[in-house]
């Protein structure tokens, strides 16, 4: 059965239980025609892309049991108990009766990666329409089997029911069909009477995991399985600069040759890699393989302190995103201009553990379990690398360490292929920590820069901001290393994501400053979202003191779209918030441990620009300063969320934790280090991340919206986090911080710098 048809797979497999067939869309391999064309548009977003293709596909067996097949998987996030959830109140089934199938290639439709907090949000309805139209289609079976009209029959628990209380359940009326219909897009939704839409039903995957039975990629043992190891080209992390593909000079397989248990030293262009019957033989030959590679040139200067002027000599092609008439009239009349530079590290997914695959490769076939988000983009790539075709090869996608971007899982399924494929039997392969750490794509640096005209007022006359994110997609690393990819620099246009300011500013220039990367970089939670917020939030911020205002109050001016309002107004009560300016009170001199309290809202657009709008955040977060170390405690956050109807209100609550706990770390603490031949942050010792000790007390508030479409709930409420914590270590210490992480060094630097700032005006006054 070919690969690539899961639909005609799905039914062979339920057919032999006697089962029936639906389909909710256009599938990608032209078997059904019609569209769910396009979802419903959110009040105050740019509108959601049409669905063009699967959105899923529901089918019943025979015994009653109901399968639902959806391209996306689950990260950790709890979507698989949320797609189940959505069909068992459609379908009207028991929730237990509901197994979900995911981003498996050979039974579920292409529906591209899992990103951009797009699973609810683009296919909730189109998984509930898809559930509802199962249903009817039932009930018209059960009215011919009754010889009653639909209108007199109901359901129940998986079952039709007809007056005086005769049940047929749904496994009997699925006995014996074949039915394949499209997706009717005006079919009716339930409006009320939920049995699990928007409960905290207990997610699905836990009890597998707390009692540790197979749930990850890692556990996956197959027979005659072998091992493999894998040596990278000595340029850490590097991208298109390096001469990868073109590197090695020369391999001695005779230094490893005094080693148990090799099987194979595979070497293809300049991939490297080592079969041995054990794990620890393959490590220990990686460890003794003599490798020589061409020397390189090296990274330019990304530490922190120059990474400011590493980016603003980046080459960069400008995008113009929006470009209002009169903009440079409204600076031109400005009383006062605020400029500001703000600057994001790279940063490391840093799973805690390295990524992990199992191949299987024969010469008809190929096998792959993975922990991609990636699960057929990654079948693409291996039928690249192979020449297979693409129905020859299915992925399997287990859950693995998380990551929430891209982190090795896809390059170390391609490599998996290429071991397998050379000893002609499974393996597996696992990547060390250092080079999981070195290799993965980056969360990328980021410079924005922004410049603001106020009148005599401070009321805000132009904004321009200007935001470079060098990044690309981060091709396999095996397509670049065997040269079946040629090593050329990419350009990814991704630095836009919320570039627009959400406040209805007089006049605004914003252009994205598409560029290169200049190490190995893709996607990460917030992608450039969280730091272009970081600039809008912060600079806003900044006016607001100068106005001498409420900095909540002063956004408010600007702040048009509705939920946004209420969302801030919520914020305020939810937190306590005592209006006035920022940094009113002043501690003493002498006051070491100091506290402020900061705030920043956003809303997280992303996907293609102009793209469209996931959930509504607002942060407000409490810090004590201590002015002797320059240590930053955030003692305690407040996020007021809205993502519409909440599906699953504790799954949801979870993200935003998640969230939370990721951001902070990342804004106090996280950054990777270089020299000049790559990343140097290799292990934890070199990259530290937030400690138990040291999260933040945390209050939610989940705004109810019943009714309201959902909208992504996975990356929002980390997009104000760090806009919030600079603006509370302005309101406690006076100094602004604008380069990501605020380390201990930073502050003190700040601080000195103020204090010498104010030295000079103390003796004029003397």
């Amino acid at each position: 059965m070919s690969a690539s048809n899961p639909l005609q797979l799905t039914r062979r497999n339920l057919l032999k239980l006697g089962g029936m067939v639906m389909v909710s869309s256009v599938a990608a391999a032209g078997l059904v025609a019609e569209s769910t064309g396009t979802a419903p548009a959110v009040a105050g977003a740019f509108p959601i892309p049409p669905i063009d293709r699967v959105s899923s596909f529901i089918a019943i067996g025979a015994d009653g049991s109901v399968t639902a097949y959806h391209g996306h998987v689950d990260l950790g996030t709890g979507i698989r108990t949320s797609l189940a959830q959505l069909v068992a109140d459609e379908l009207d089934v028991e929730f237990e009766r509901i197994t979900m199938v995911l981003g498996h290639t050979g039974r579920t439709p292409n529906q591209g990666p899992t990103i951009a907090s797009n699973t609810i949000q683009v296919d909730a309805i189109p998984m509930r329409k898809a559930a509802a139209q199962v249903r009817q289609l039932l009930l018209g079976l059960a009215a011919e089997k009754l010889q009653q009209p639909v209108s007199a029959l109901t359901t129940s628990k998986g079952a039709v029911v007809a007056k005086g209380g005769r049940r047929i359940g749904y496994g009997e009326l699925a006995q014996g069909q074949d039915l394949n219909i499209a997706l009717d897009k005006e079919v009716p939704l339930r409006t009320g009477g939920f049995n699990y839409i928007g409960k905290s039903v207990q997610r699905v995957d836990i009890p597998a995991k707390v009692l540790g039975a197979l749930a990850y990629v890692h556990d996956v043992r197959v027979p005659g399985m072998l091992h493999g190891r894998v040596v990278r080209p000595p340029y850490g992390g590097a991208d298109a600069s390096a001469p990868l593909g073109s590197s090695l000079i020369s391999v001695n397989e005779q230094s490893v040759a005094h080693l148990p248990g090799i099987v194979k030293v595979v070497v293809q262009g300049d991939f490297v890699g080592i079969v041995a019957e054990r794990e620890e033989q393959a490590i220990a030959a990686m460890r003794q393989l003599e490798v020589k590679w061409k020397d390189w040139a090296g990274v330019p200067d990304l530490s922190l302190n120059a990474m400011h002027d590493t980016l603003v000599k980046h080459e960069k092609t400008d995008r113009m995103l929006r470009e209002d008439a009169g903009i440079d009239e409204a600076f031109s009349g400005a009383k006062k201009v605020i400029e500001a530079d703000y600057v994001w590290p790279y940063h490391l997914h840093a799973s805690i553990g390295p990524s992990c695959a199992v191949a299987e490769v024969s010469a008809s076939q190929i096998q792959v379990w993975t922990g991609s988000q990636n699960p057929h983009d990654v079948r693409k790539d291996i039928a690249t690398l192979t020449g297979m075709a693409a129905d020859q090869i299915n992925v399997t996608r287990l859950e693995a360490s998380g990551c929430y971007g891209r982190n090795c899982a896809d390059d170390v399924a391609s490599d998996a292929v290429l071991l397998s494929q050379a000893v002609g039997r499974p393996v597996r392969v696992q990547l060390m920590r250092e080079q999981e750490a070195a290799w993965e794509p980056k969360g990328t640096g980021q410079l924005i820069r922004v410049r603001g005209g106020l009148d005599e007022n401070h009321a805000v006359l132009g904004y321009e901001l200007k935001t470079c994110y060098p990044s690309n997609d981060a091709a396999a690393l095996a397509l670049i290393l065997t040269g079946k990819v040629p090593n050329k620099p990419k350009v990814l246009q991704m630095g836009d994501r919320t570039a627009i300011p959400q406040y209805e500013y007089p006049k605004m220039r914003v252009v994205s400053q598409d560029a290169a990367p200049i190490v190995r970089a893709s996607w990460m939670r917030g992608v450039s979202a969280l730091p272009n917020v970081f600039a809008h939030e912060c600079w806003i911020d900044e006016c607001a003191y100068l106005a001498g205002e409420d900095p909540l109050a002063y956004r408010l001016r600007y702040l048009k779209d509705p939920r946004a309002v209420a969302l801030t107004h919520a914020a305020h009560k939810q937190a306590g918030w005592q209006d006035g300016p920022a940094h009113r009170n002043p501690a003493p001199a002498d006051q070491r441990l100091v506290k402020g309290r900061g705030f920043a809202y956003a809303r997280y657009y992303h996907s293609k620009f102009p793209g469209y709008g996931a959930a509504w955040a607002t942060w407000i977060c409490d810090v004590t300063v201590d002015r002797e170390t320059g240590v930053i405690k955030v003692d305690k956050v407040f996020v007021a969320h809205d993502c519409g109807e909440m599906v699953n209100p504790a799954g949801v609550r979870h993200q935003v934790h998640g969230n939370i706990i990721q951001s902070t770390s990342r804004v106090l603490k996280e950054y990777v280090t270089f020299d000049s031949k790559g990343v140097t942050s290799l292990d934890w010792g070199g990259y530290p991340i937030l400690r138990f000790d040291e999260l933040p007390e945390i209050d939610v508030q989940l705004v109810e919206r019943p009714g309201e479409d959902p909208m992504g709930a996975g990356e929002s409420a980390s997009v104000p986090s760090a806009a919030a914590v600079s603006n509370a270590v302005f309101d406690a210490t006076g100094v602004r911080l604008r380069e990501v992480p605020f380390t201990p060094a930073r502050v003190l630097a700040a601080l000195k710098a103020k204090a010498a700032d104010a030295a000079p005006a103390d003796k004029a006054q003397n």
